[in-house]
This record gives structure tokens, C-alpha cells and sequence, in this order.
């Protein structure tokens, strides 16, 4: 009986003992425990994604590649294959497995170290989000009572949703739905079991089993997980056969960041960047709509290399990229094309040039031979600003153009049908021209495409929004609406005749004038629009007032600083292509202009609506004065500098414009549905060159990019509001057009403004006084 006591006492003392050094070790592990509650609020760094139209992807912003998915946005076998291989009595344990780490225990005993851990995937999240990566006991324990609290916090489908999108997969991909589209192309809703088996293998050592690197190794992992599958009864043996021999298809999913619509994309993320901060950008998984048409931005970027490689031939030859001897051709060879695959014809390769004859020169580029033809080269000459290409002859001989070693940019004329062939070739050259186009619909304000330069990935500077230069007679269009609500007509006579102003300050004379050097006397306010006078504009400027010119101008929308003296009128402001833009949008929806919308949402990781962007518009001018300017505009299209447009056979209005010596050049087109402008020009101002003119060197650009998008819009014309009246108009007096008038323009007119005097019946002849009936404009000045 004694004994027994002693036993009973010694137990006791044993037990409490025990459960005192249990109680200090647990304290001691817990008395510097990180806070657990942080995961309960999952927010781990995520891809943000930007949406061109119809749901397609224009780019990604990320630190770590990770897209947020719940489990029922998983295939079903997901979570089973990652369970199977890590944790198989999840949804049984309370965060710890006890047997998991007795195995362990053992094994890491015999080894004499630490070999293998015994973690359940709530210990695995803790060591993941909260403790370090270290082999230790102490660390176990301390993962050891995080996950047993955590497991008291969060349900086992939260905790299995965090780990799926938590857990490291290898390839720069963070979580199963950025692995599904690295390795598959897929998402994680369309993966089927053998490919999440393959998943499933991954965390263990995601470089050493990386599909991509070592498809042996990852083979090994996928038929352990579909093993352990098989013995838990998740799968039956057909399933299990069907996934052990089924192939699988390695395919990244392609990123389409910085691609087509890398500068639309830049601008995006300026935007976020100035709204939410660079972190939230980059890690916060927001979801964000544009306005962005791929079909558009491809056309644009299209139509602007196309235009400024044109403008840079029209500049004449500048030599090859390097000249090198025939012992460097096999380098030159290897960075070339070794296959057909995305070469068509347009396509541009460097080439090196093997021989030269007068009808062209023999290359090599990548695996293929080529020649250029010498019909290829009309555009080479010395370059000379003070001459065009129509100036030079074209070259006889290509043996003055190209040498043996030159290296140079070359175009795929056709591709040859057979093998081995002779590839026939176009020399080309880079341009150093830059430039910018920006789409707009008029009536919500959505730009549909934006290029900001030749090569997004040679310069980052954007030129439709971040460069200001002078707009030239672009701004012109300003000026006469200006005109149109002070009392001119579209009817008003103007004389075009040289005119001289002094500087007093500066001692300086300014004489303006005309692009052509030509004066053409008294001139209709409608065809000095057309064709662009300067010394109309001028005497039409100073008539107004350059105040009212400037605050026609902000009332528009356009923000920049305006010299004050008359040169404004010619465009002497510099102004950004997005926001000239913007100004001319009143013109096209009737008076309102609207501010351009590059972001149409943002939203949260978790779908919570951030930012909405809703058209804003703001009164600038009367719907009859812009229709009145949308009518003379599309005079310009019709019989003068903007001639190129006719082409699309559509209503189309616009106005060109050229800075002085052809350093930029603009042309600003719209219609009802939708404006597109384009500038061409120097980063440093530069003189582009003779005739480099709006109508030479932007409109092409513009009909360009139009051709290839206008199918999508209806025919639509510029509706004609309350207060318009069209008038047959006499183009020498100015006058109501006689039955003899051979010079006839229908103009509209604002109602009661319209002249009342039908012009005589020699038909407009000399003896026609060149006067309007408007009474403030009775002579001409």
C-alpha cells in the first residue's frame, strides 16, 4: 500500500511536472509570436490587369505573377491533387497532424538531422506569410500553434483558398492560376487531372520539378500524386490509367503586355500610378477597363510606322547600319530569321549585302538569300532638306548606293513558293521622324487607340500626350469659329495680300505669309479656310482681337500658354496632340467638347468598384457654329489640303497644318463618330524637309489607320441643327449665286446672315464688287 502511494505521488509529480514544462515550452514559444489575424485578411501582392475592349487583355502590371481564384473557380481536381500530395487528413487535423510528425520524428532521428518536416498546409501557410523558411524545432513549434489558432479563425476552404493562390509554382508564377497559364496556356477551371497532378508536384521543390526545364523530374511528381490519389480513393484505377498516359502539352499562355498598345498601356499606368501609387499598381490586383480597340491601336500603329518609314525615305539614304567584313557574316546570319514562321510580306529583317550589281544587290539574311532590287532604291539620294525626292532623279546604279559588307534593313517583297529560293527584297531604313496619332469617339470621349512614337521600346517618351509643339494652321479652325460668332461669314471677303508688322521693342519686322509665297487678293473667308491663307487668317485675327482668339481657345479646352500677338492665329501655341484633340471634339459633337477617357473602371482584387469614369463634356461653342466649321472643314477635304481623306467616300471634315520650315506637321480629321489626329515631327526641333507639309507628311497617316477601321462605323453624316440656312453663294463676290455664277460653293450660314444681294449676271466676273452683304464687313480689308 505504501509503495502504491509512492507510485501515485511519483505519477503526480511526474504528470505535473510534464504539464509544467509542456506550459513553459508552450510559453516560451509563444511569448514572441507574430500576430496570426493579418492572414484572415488575405491580401497577398497580385496582378493587376488592364482590359482593351471586348475583354481582351492589353497588359499586366505585377511584382509577383499571382491572379486571385476561390475554389469553386478551380477545376475540382485542384484542390484534390495539391491535398493528395501535401495533406492528405486536412479536413481531419485542427492545423497540426500529430502522425505527420511522429514520421517525421523518426526519420529526422536516424538521419541526424533535420530531413523532413511533418507540416500540414496550415502550418505551411504560417511558415509561408508570417515565419521564416529555417529548419528548427523552435520554429516548428511556433508554426505549430499559429496553425492551431488559425484553424479556430478561418474554415478549411479559406485556409485551402489562400494556399492554392499563395504557394510558389515555379516560372515566375505564384499561385494555380498563374501556373495554369504558364505552363498550360490554360485556366485553372480548364485544367483536367493529369495537369494538376503535375501542379500538385511543384511545391516541394518548384525549380527542380519545373515542367518546362525537367519534364522528367515533373513526370516522377505527377505519377506520386496521382498515386496517392489512387489510395485515398479520390480517383478510380480508369482515371488513374487514363491520366498516367495521357500527353501533355506544355504552352505558356501569351502575355500581350508591351506589345501591341504599349504606349495606351504606359498611359494606363501613369494614371494609376498618379491615382493609387506605384504598390497598389503593382500588387494590388485590380481589375482595369479601357476603351482601348485592339483592332484600332494595330491599325494606328500600323498606319504611323508605315507613314514615318515613308518620311524618313523622302529625306534620302543615310547609309547602312554597320559595314563589316564577310568573316562576320555568320553573326550577322544567326541573328537573322532560320524559319518562315511570322515572316510575311511587309515583314523587315536586317540583311547583309554580298554583292552589289547595277540592277541591285545580292544578301543574306538568317537562313535565306535575297536580293534587293535597284527599283526598290528610288527613294535613295544625298539628303537635302532644300530638295524633295520629285527634285532628284531616281538612282541608275546600286553600286552608289550599297558596298559589299553593308548591313542594312530590308522588306519582304513576296515570299518565293519554293525551297531555297531567291527572296525578293526592298531596302529600307529606320526612321529618326517621330510621331503620334490618337482615335477619339466624339460622344462618350473613349480613345480608342493612342501611339505615342515610332518604337515603344526604343523611346518611352509619348508624344500624343506628353510633347507640346506648335500646331500650325490646325489651330486655325479656332480662328474662324471665332470669326463665325463675331460677325464674318462663311461668305465675308478678306483680302490676301502681304502685310507688314514692327516690333518696337525688339526692333523687328514680321511679314507673314502664305505657305506658296502667292497673294490672291480679295479671298471668301470659306476658301481662305480651304486652302489655308495665312495673311487672311492674320487680317481676320487682328479684326477680332487676339483676346477673343485666346479665349475661344481655353473655352475649347485647349491648356497651354498663348503668346499674345497675332502669330497665334498661324498656330504659334504649343499645344499636346491629345489635348488639340480634345478642342476639336466640339466641333464634331455640336458645340460640347469632351475630356478623352483612357480608364473606363478600375475595380479590387476582391471586386469592390473603385473609380468609374462617366463623359464628361463641357459647353464651348453654339451647335450652328460647329456645324458651320464641320461644313467648311469638310470643303477642306473636298477641294483643298486635306484632298487625301476623299478616299474613305465618307462626309469627313478636317484641317492640316505645318509649323514654320516644315518642322511638325499635323492633320486633324473627324467625323460624327469618330476623330483621329496625327503629328509628325522631330523630338529636336529639326526641319523635316521641303513639301513635309500636314497634307504630305500626316495625312497619309491618317487615311492609313481610317481605311482599315471605318467598316466599322455606319455612314453618318454631320446633322444640320435649328438656325442653319444653306445658301448657294457666288465664289468671286461673295454674293447669292446668279444663274451665271461660275464659281458656286454651298455654305451655311447662321439664319438672317446669309447675303441678300444675288451677284451680277456676268456670272462673278471682274466687275462684281468683292463685297459681303454683312454690313460690318462692307469693304474689304
Amino acid at each position: 500500500m505504501k509503495i502504491l502511494k509512492i507510485l501515485l505521488i511519483t505519477f503526480l509529480v511526474f504528470l505535473v511536472a510534464a504539464i509544467g514544462g509542456v506550459v513553459f515550452i508552450y510559453n516560451w514559444a509563444a511569448k514572441d509570436l507574430p500576430g496570426f489575424k493579418e492572414i484572415t485578411d488575405y491580401n497577398p501582392p497580385l496582378v493587376t490587369t488592364v482590359y482593351a475592349k471586348d475583354n481582351q487583355v492589353l497588359g499586366y502590371f505585377y511584382k509577383e505573377k499571382r491572379f486571385l481564384v476561390t475554389l469553386d473557380q478551380m477545376s475540382p481536381w485542384i484542390p484534390k491533387a495539391f491535398l493528395a500530395a501535401e495533406d492528405a487528413g486536412f479536413y481531419e487535423h485542427e492545423g497540426v497532424d500529430l502522425a505527420a510528425i511522429a514520421r517525421a520524428f523518426v526519420i529526422n532521428v536516424k538521419a541526424g538531422h533535420i530531413k523532413q518536416g511533418g507540416s500540414t498546409i496550415t502550418q505551411q501557410i504560417i511558415k509561408r506569410l508570417l515565419l521564416t523558411s529555417e529548419k528548427k524545432y523552435e520554429r516548428k513549434l511556433k508554426e505549430a500553434i499559429l496553425a492551431f489558432r488559425l484553424e479556430h479563425y478561418l474554415t478549411k476552404d479559406e485556409i485551402l483558398t489562400i494556399y492554392l493562390n499563395q504557394i510558389p509554382l515555379g516560372a515566375r508564377s505564384h499561385g494555380v492560376e498563374a501556373a495554369a497559364r504558364v505552363y498550360f496556356g490554360k485556366h485553372a477551371n480548364e485544367l483536367d487531372l493529369a495537369e494538376c497532378a503535375i501542379l500538385a508536384g511543384l511545391p516541394q521543390a518548384p525549380s527542380r520539378y519545373n515542367p518546362l526545364r525537367h519534364p522528367d523530374r515533373a513526370r516522377k511528381r505527377q505519377v506520386y500524386v496521382l498515386e496517392q490519389l489512387l489510395s485515398q480513393g479520390w480517383i478510380t484505377q480508369e482515371q488513374f490509367e487514363e491520366a498516367i498516359n495521357k500527353e501533355i502539352v506544355y504552352q505558356s499562355m501569351p502575355d500581350p503586355s508591351w506589345k501591341v498598345g504599349a504606349y495606351y498601356l504606359e498611359e494606363v499606368r501613369r494614371w494609376l500610378i498618379d491615382k493609387y501609387g506605384e504598390e497598389q499598381v503593382y500588387t494590388g490586383g485590380m481589375t482595369v477597363t479601357t476603351p482601348c480597340d485592339l483592332k484600332h491601336q494595330d491599325a494606328a500603329e500600323k498606319a504611323l510606322h508605315k507613314g514615318l518609314e515613308d518620311s524618313a525615305k523622302r529625306r534620302g539614304w543615310t547609309g547602312p547600319l554597320e559595314n563589316v567584313s564577310m568573316g562576320d557574316a555568320t553573326r550577322i546570319q544567326s541573328e537573322g530569321p532560320q524559319d518562315t514562321e511570322g515572316l510575311e510580306a511587309g515583314s523587315r529583317v536586317k540583311a547583309l549585302v554580298t554583292k552589289v550589281r547595277q540592277d541591285g544587290a545580292e544578301v543574306v539574311f538568317g537562313a535565306f538569300n535575297g536580293f534587293i532590287t535597284l527599283k526598290s532604291m528610288w527613294w535613295c539620294r544625298e539628303p537635302d532638306i532644300r530638295k524633295s525626292h520629285e527634285d532628284v532623279p531616281d538612282p541608275k546604279d546600286a553600286r552608289m548606293i550599297l558596298n559589299k559588307g553593308d548591313v542594312v534593313w530590308v522588306s519582304i517583297t513576296e515570299i518565293p513558293e519554293v525551297s531555297g529560293a531567291v527572296w525578293k527584297l526592298g531596302l529600307e531604313r529606320e526612321p529618326e521622324i517621330e510621331g503620334a496619332i490618337v482615335s477619339i469617339k466624339p460622344d462618350t470621349g473613349e480613345v480608342l487607340a493612342l501611339v505615342g512614337g515610332y518604337s515603344f521600346h526604343k523611346s518611352q517618351f509619348n508624344r500624343a500626350t506628353q510633347a507640346k509643339r506648335q500646331c500650325g494652321s490646325a489651330f486655325k479652325p479656332i480662328v474662324y469659329s471665332t470669326a463665325i460668332d463675331n460677325g464674318f461669314t462663311p461668305a465675308s471677303i478678306v483680302l490676301d495680300a502681304p502685310i507688314v508688322f514692327a516690333n518696337d521693342e525688339q526692333g523687328k519686322l514680321w511679314r507673314p505669309e502664305n505657305f506658296e509665297n502667292k497673294f490672291y487678293g480679295p479671298t471668301l473667308l470659306r476658301t481662305a479656310l480651304v486652302k489655308s491663307r495665312n495673311l487672311v487668317t492674320i487680317r481676320v485675327a487682328q479684326k477680332l482681337g487676339i483676346g477673343k482668339i485666346i479665349e475661344r481657345a481655353r473655352a475649347l479646352g485647349l491648356d497651354t500658354e498663348f503668346p499674345h500677338d497675332l502669330s497665334v492665329a498661324l498656330g504659334s501655341a504649343s499645344v499636346s496632340l491629345i489635348n488639340l484633340c480634345e478642342a476639336y471634339t466640339a466641333f464634331a459633337r455640336g458645340g460640347s467638347y469632351i475630356k478623352p477617357r483612357i480608364v473606363l473602371s478600375v475595380q479590387s482584387a476582391w471586386g469592390e468598384e473603385l473609380y468609374v469614369s462617366e463623359p464628361e463634356a463641357v459647353d464651348a461653342i453654339s451647335p450652328q457654329t460647329a456645324f458651320i466649321m464641320a461644313s467648311l472643314m469638310k470643303e477642306v477635304v473636298r477641294d483643298g489640303t486635306g484632298w487625301r481623306a476623299r478616299i474613305l467616300g465618307r462626309p469627313v471634315a478636317g484641317k492640316t497644318g505645318t509649323s514654320n520650315n516644315e518642322q511638325d506637321a499635323w492633320f486633324m480629321g473627324y467625323t460624327p463618330y469618330l476623330l483621329t489626329g496625327v503629328y509628325v515631327g522631330f523630338d529636336e526641333l529639326a526641319p523635316q524637309g521641303k513639301w513635309e507639309t500636314g497634307s504630305r507628311a500626316a495625312s497619309p497617316i491618317w487615311v492609313d489607320y481610317r481605311k482599315v477601321v471605318e467598316e466599322d462605323f455606319p455612314y453618318q453624316d454631320f446633322t444640320q441643327p435649328p438656325g442653319v440656312d444653306m445658301v448657294r453663294i457666288d465664289g468671286r463676290s461673295g454674293r447669292l449665286a446668279g444663274p451665271n455664277s461660275k464659281e458656286v460653293y454651298f455654305l451655311p450660314f447662321k439664319s438672317g446672315t446669309q447675303p441678300s444681294q444675288m451677284a451680277a449676271s456676268s456670272g462673278g466676273g471682274s466687275g462684281d464688287a468683292p463685297v459681303s452683304d454683312d454690313d460690318l464687313f462692307k469693304q474689304v480689308f
